[in-house]
Order: structure tokens, then sequence, then C-alpha cells
């Protein structure tokens, strides 16, 4: 029984998101609306987790610059989510996100250097919060000063704890966890993370389930790989699933991987089998589309478009 969720994010940013008719460089544009947001892939996680659950506590933590965190604790208050976050010296990064026609360009600038000192007390404050009932999220980049195999290093000592571990990073950090001889419990690349380890093509579902099950043989319990409007394809030790939904008209696509992250986890503390992983996932990802910032429908929105997940079973795993 999970007890609590507890969400890492190490270079977390301020996402000001700019809503343009159309997005055409080197002209000057009139923004229709400008927003700002306390992001950062496991801030918006754990937004989406307090909206959806009344009582399993939602743990934030990570590195905070200490002259612009407001933002982030008047999320926090607003959603009673605990801050555990370490303050460091400076201000957390901005990132710019171009909405235009239905797409988001995305430029992230990058964090501030985390000094030995700072890296130091944030490894002992996660290690503090791992426990057998817990499930932790490490998501996101990591900021200068912190080396890229930092999460493969955490992921043993995180399961050494008995933590459920859920890693949800990209290029060198990804591949240094999934290189490791203690994987995590569960992965969510898309499929363009996922050649950059296997460098390789995965043009089909078979290339993608091959190397996923090569990496479920290694220990890791549950590969989920997001495939963009081709759906998402899930695959564990004995059943392989794709599952897919009509998107609706999108206010905003920021956080929407983060979103099906969290409907993961919110499955995940439910002890749901993998179709239910999968709806619950998929709506999470749909719900949020129609929302702005990090933040979840009613209740009964994302329980109606999970009902309407289309899941084919792609037959059993192999291992």
């Amino acid at each position: 029984m999970i007890s609590r969720v507890v969400t890492v994010t190490l270079n977390p940013a301020i996402d000001e998101t700019v809503t343009l008719d159309r997005l055409c460089p080197g002209q000057v544009h009139r923004a229709n609306a400008v927003r700002f947001n306390a992001g950062g892939k496991g801030i918006n996680v754990a937004s989406c987790l307090a909206d959806w659950f009344a009582e399993t506590p939602i743990v934030a933590t990570g590195l905070l610059g200490a002259a612009n965190a407001t933002a982030f604790e008047t999320l926090f208050a607003a959603k009673h989510i605990t801050d555990a976050c370490l303050r460091i010296p400076g201000e957390t990064r901005t990132n710019i996100k171009l909405a235009h026609e239905g797409e988001t360009t995305d430029i992230n600038l990058p964090g501030p250097d985390v000094d030995a000192a700072s890296l130091a007390k944030i490894r002992q404050r996660i290690l503090d919060l791992a426990g057998p009932e817990t499930i932790i999220l490490l998501a996101g980049s990591l900021p200068a000063g912190i080396g890229d195999g930092f999460y493969a290093e955490l992921t043993e000592a995180l399961r050494e704890r008995g933590a459920q571990l859920i890693v949800d990073t990209s290029g060198r950090p990804l591949e240094l966890v999934l290189n490791a001889n203690t994987l995590p419990f569960c992965i969510k690349p898309n499929r363009a993370e996922l050649e950059h380890f296997a460098r390789q093509s995965l043009a089909t579902d078979g290339d993608i389930i091959a190397i996923s099950q090569q990496l479920i043989a290694r220990g890791l319990g549950l590969v989920i790989v997001s495939l963009g409007a081709e759906g998402s394809l899930f695959i564990a030790q004995d059943q392989i699933l794709r599952a897919s939904l009509p998107a609706i008209q999108p206010a905003s696509t920021v956080g929407a991987g983060d979103a099906m992250v969290a409907g993961i986890i919110a499955a995940l503390c439910e002890n749901a089998a993998l179709e239910n992983i999968a709806r619950l996932a998929t709506a999470f990802a749909v719900a949020k589309l129609g929302q702005t910032g990090p933040n979840l429908p009613a209740r009964g929105v994302v329980e109606e478009l999970s009902a309407k997940v289309q899941i084919t079973k792609m037959g059993s795993n192999k291992l």
C-alpha cells in the first residue's frame, strides 16, 4: 500500500507561456496572452496528483532558487503539496513556451549552478523521504554542477530503501540509468528518447517492444513509450498494450507528458492492473490538454475519458 508520493525536480522552471496566432521566425509578433506557472517535470506531476488525490500525501522536493521561489510556494500552499524543496542562492530559471496554432515551441534556459554542499543536502533529503511504501519520481534534466550519473546513483540507493522508483528523463542521464546494474521500476520515454538510448532507429512497434523487453529482462518492471498521435505502448513482464484516445482541442500542450506520468503514479497507488494504468495515464494526458497550467479538470471528466480509452492487446510478453 502506497502511503506517500515524492516527486524530485532538480532543475525546475517558471514556465512563461506566450500565446501567439502564429510563429514566423525573424518577424515581430504581438502576443495574445502570457501566463506564468511554477513548473518543471516533477512539479507538474505533483500538481496534477494533488488535483486527483484527496488523501494520499504528495511531497515535492528538489532545488529552488531562493530569489524567486514565491510562485512555487504559492502553488504548494494552494494544492496542499508538502514543500520539501531545498532553497539555493540565485533564481530558478525561466522556460519560455510559445503556443501557436495548436503547437508549442519551447525555449529552455539553463538553471543555476549547484555547489557540492547543496548537492549533498538534496541527496540526503531525497533518501530520507524514501521507504517501502513510497513512490518516488526522478524527473527532468540536471542543472550545472550535478553530474549526468546522479540519477543512476540515486536509483541504486533508493531501490535499496524499498521505494518504487520512476525515472522520467532523457539523453545522457537516462542512458546512464538504463546501463546501470540497478534499474528503476518504470520509465516513460518517447520514441526519440528511447532511440537515443538504443542508438538505432525504432521505426516499428516491434522495434520498440524488442528494446523494452531487453530492459525488462534486466530488471525494469514497466516501460511506457509515448508515440504522440499514435497513442502509447505499455510493456510489462507479462503483457503488452497500446492505448489511445483522440486528443481534444488543446488549450496548452505544456505538461501533457507530465500529466501522463501523474496518471501512471495515480494508478500505481491504486495497485491497478496494466490496462487500468494505461487508461488512467492516457486520460490524464488528454484531460491536461484542455487546461492551462499544471492542472487537471474535475475528477469526473478524467474518469469519463478513461472509460473511452481504446486498448489494443498486443500479445503476452515472452519473458
